[in-house]
């Protein structure tokens, strides 16, 4: 009859969870770096060009000038 031996192992197949701490740690920090840098080349490469000069003229529809104003 053969003899069974039922060797336990280390510990490195135990769930701990700490693949899944470094996996989040590693998603925020690319998340973060996105933002960071990715974010505004994005943003730069299809902005609106600007002049040097800025209209602040504000055009207000023609009223009736014979109404009288309310009281």
């Amino acid at each position: 009859m053969t003899t069974v031996i039922n060797n336990p192992g280390n510990g490195e197949g135990s769930d701990s969870g700490v693949g899944i701490m470094i996996g989040i740690i590693v998603l925020v920090v690319i998340v973060g770096l996105f933002f960071i840098y990715a974010l505004p080349a994005i943003r730069a490469g299809s902005a609106i060009p600007q002049d040097s000069s800025i209209d602040v003229n504000v055009k207000l529809p023609g009223g009736n000038a014979s109404s009288t104003p309310a009281p």
